[in-house]
């Protein structure tokens, strides 16, 4: 897992700067801001479950960090809601999938774009997949680039301390809404 760790990490990071060169932005922000001990990797198990697909491993939701890097096995489950439409994302064998969470979006002032996404129970077969998440420490402010903000300035952890609100008033995240302009 150490290993694992340590591989997914320099991914993230590398791309990262990819991307925050695309937008013309110094691409050492992560590096500086993403400190290995705020990200982490979670391990999921889904049984499976004979009434499935009306059963979600995960509900509807985007990421609150910067960047997920997703291995899933070879069952599936995983869908990404595009155009109104969910689509399910056909598991290929040593594929990582790239997911960008609420933190990219507001920092890339919407070039990027957090995705939704769910995992919905398999009838016959339990799943496995393995995330990790890039995050910033609670102290990092979040600015959008670019001319015109979007969003207002907030650091991670206002951002967390929202979405738990939200969460436990309304039963569901509220995210970036919340911090529009």
């Amino acid at each position: 897992m150490k290993q694992y760790a340590k591989i997914v990490s320099n991914l993230a990071e590398k791309l990262a700067e990819i991307l925050a060169e695309k937008l013309g932005q110094k691409p050492e922000f992560f590096k500086e801001n993403c400190l290995p001990s705020m990200c982490y990797i979670r391990m999921s198990r889904y049984p499976f479950c004979p009434i499935s697909p009306h059963v979600f491993g995960l509900m509807p939701h985007t990421d609150s960090d910067f960047m997920t890097i997703l291995h899933q096995d070879h069952i599936g489950g995983l869908q990404l809601l595009k155009n109104g439409k969910w689509i399910a994302v056909k598991p290929k064998q040593e594929t990582l999938i790239v997911i960008i969470g609420d933190l990219f979006q507001a920092w890339s002032n919407d070039v990027y774009k957090s995705v939704e996404h769910r995992v919905v129970a398999n009838k016959h077969f339990e799943r496995y997949s393995i995330a990790y998440f890039l995050c910033p420490s609670n102290e990092t402010v979040i600015e959008s680039c670019g001319e015109s903000s979007t969003y207002r300035r907030f650091s991670f952890g206002e951002f967390r301390q929202q979405v738990q609100d939200d969460v436990k008033r309304s039963g569901h995240k509220v995210g970036l809404p919340r911090f529009l302009l």
